[in-house]
C-alpha cells in the first residue's frame, strides 16, 4: 500500500513523502540518509517512523486540529448576515464592510473581520445583478417563432425588413488630440471632452441581404416613423410584400401607425414579444456600429457623428451578408428563456 501511494499520480505530496520515509527506513537506511534522500529534517524522519511503528498507516495521517477559537460567536455572525441581507440605512444605497461594522459597533468587530465572515458565507452585498420581474406571457414563444420563421424562411415574393431606432448617440470630442499606439504602449486618449449634442437614427435592415438603410431621426414620434415607412414604400418594388419586424415602441404601436399600416396592405407588421428586442436583427447592426464607430469615436459636431454613421453604413453595405441566425423561437428543454445564437458575418 505504501508503494502504491508513492506511485499514485493523485496522491498529495505530503502523503508521498511520508510513505517514502517509511519505505526507506524499512529498507535499512539510516535516519540521516533518509532525511537527505527525501529532503526533510532528521526529526521529521523520526516522527513519521515512530508514528508508523505505533499506529500503522493511520499514523501517517494528520492529527485533528482544534484551531484558534472564534473571537466572535454565532450571535455576532448572525447580526452581520442580517445587516448584509437587509436594506442599508438612509441615505446609503448599498452596504460596505465599514458600514456593517458601524451597525454592530457594540461588538468591537473590524471591517476586515466583517469581510472575512461574509466571504466565508459567500455573501457579497457590494455586488448587484439586474433582473426583470414580468408577468408570464403565454404568447411569448408564439410571437418569437413567428419572427424567427421570417428570418429562417423568407416567404415567396416578399422582403423582410427589421426596423428600430438608436437614440441619444453622444457627439463628443476630446480637448486634446489622441496619441497613436506605439510599441509596448496602447493608444492614449485625453480624459476631458466637449459635448456637441446627441444624434438619433432610424435603421432598416434587409434581413436576407444584410443591406441597411439609415436616416436621421429628429424626434421619436409616430409622424417621423410613418414618414420613414413612406420612403420605404416608395423605394421597395411595388410587387413585393414587406414584412416588418418591430419592437413594441410607442411609435410602432401607436394609433396613427396602425392606421397607416392598415391603409398599406402590403406592409405586414410582426411584433417581437415585450422585453425581447434581442429578436430584432437590426440590433446586431447597432452592435457593430457601437463597437466600430461609437465606442472610441471622436466627433467634432453632431453632423460629424451623423456623417461617420452614414459612411460606416455605406461601407457595411459594400460587403454586407445576412447574419447567421439559428434560433427558431421554440423553448429549449433546459432553458425556459432562450437567447439567440446570432453572429455577425465572418
Amino acid at each position: 500500500m505504501l508503494e502504491a501511494r508513492v506511485r499514485a499520480h493523485t496522491a498529495s505530496q505530503r502523503e508521498v513523502r511520508r510513505a517514502r520515509i517509511v519505505l526507506l527506513v524499512a529498507a535499512g537506511l539510516g535516519t540521516r540518509e533518509v532525511a537527505w534522500r527525501v529532503g526533510v529534517a532528521e526529526t521529521t524522519v523520526v516522527r513519521w517512523r515512530d508514528r508508523f511503528l505505533a499506529e500503522g498507516l493511520d499514523g501517517l495521517e494528520d492529527r485533528p486540529r482544534s484551531g484558534r477559537p472564534r473571537t466572535f460567536g454565532p450571535q455576532v455572525r448572525l447580526r452581520i448576515v442580517a445587516a448584509a441581507t437587509s436594506e442599508p440605512p438612509y441615505p446609503y444605497d448599498g452596504w460596505s464592510h465599514r458600514l456593517i461594522a458601524q451597525q454592530v459597533a457594540d461588538t468591537g468587530i473590524s471591517p476586515s473581520q466583517v469581510g472575512r465572515i461574509l466571504a466565508s458565507l459567500e455573501i457579497k452585498p457590494h455586488r448587484v445583478r439586474g433582473w426583470l420581474t414580468r408577468p408570464e406571457d403565454p404568447e411569448f414563444f408564439t410571437k418569437a417563432a413567428e419572427v424567427c420563421a421570417l428570418y429562417l424562411n423568407r416567404p415567396p415574393g416578399s422582403i423582410v425588413v427589421s426596423i428600430d431606432e438608436k437614440t441619444a448617440m453622444a457627439a463628443r470630442s476630446r480637448k486634446h488630440p489622441e496619441q497613436p499606439a506605439a510599441a509596448g504602449r496602447p493608444r492614449l486618449r485625453e480624459f476631458e471632452y466637449v459635448r456637441h449634442g446627441t444624434v438619433s437614427i432610424t435603421a432598416a435592415l434587409d434581413v436576407h441581404t444584410g443591406q441597411v438603410v439609415v436616416e436621421e431621426l429628429p424626434r421619436g414620434d409616430s409622424a417621423h416613423f410613418i414618414a420613414f415607412l413612406t420612403r420605404l414604400d416608395r423605394t421597395i418594388p411595388r410587387e413585393l410584400t414587406v414584412h416588418l419586424v418591430l419592437d413594441n415602441g410607442s411609435a410602432h404601436v401607436s394609433k396613427a401607425t396602425r392606421t397607416w399600416l392598415a391603409a398599406h396592405a402590403r406592409f405586414v407588421p410582426h411584433y417581437t414579444p415585450k422585453h425581447a428586442s434581442w429578436l430584432n436583427q437590426v440590433e446586431l447592426f447597432f452592435s457593430l456600429l457601437g463597437r466600430r464607430v461609437l465606442r472610441h469615436g471622436d466627433f467634432s459636431s453632431r453632423q460629424d457623428l451623423l456623417d461617420k454613421v452614414c459612411a460606416f453604413t455605406l461601407a457595411h453595405n459594400e460587403t454586407a451578408r445576412p447574419f447567421r441566425w439559428h434560433y427558431d423561437g421554440r423553448p429549449r428543454q433546459t432553458d425556459p428563456a432562450p437567447a439567440p445564437a446570432a453572429k455577425e458575418p465572418a
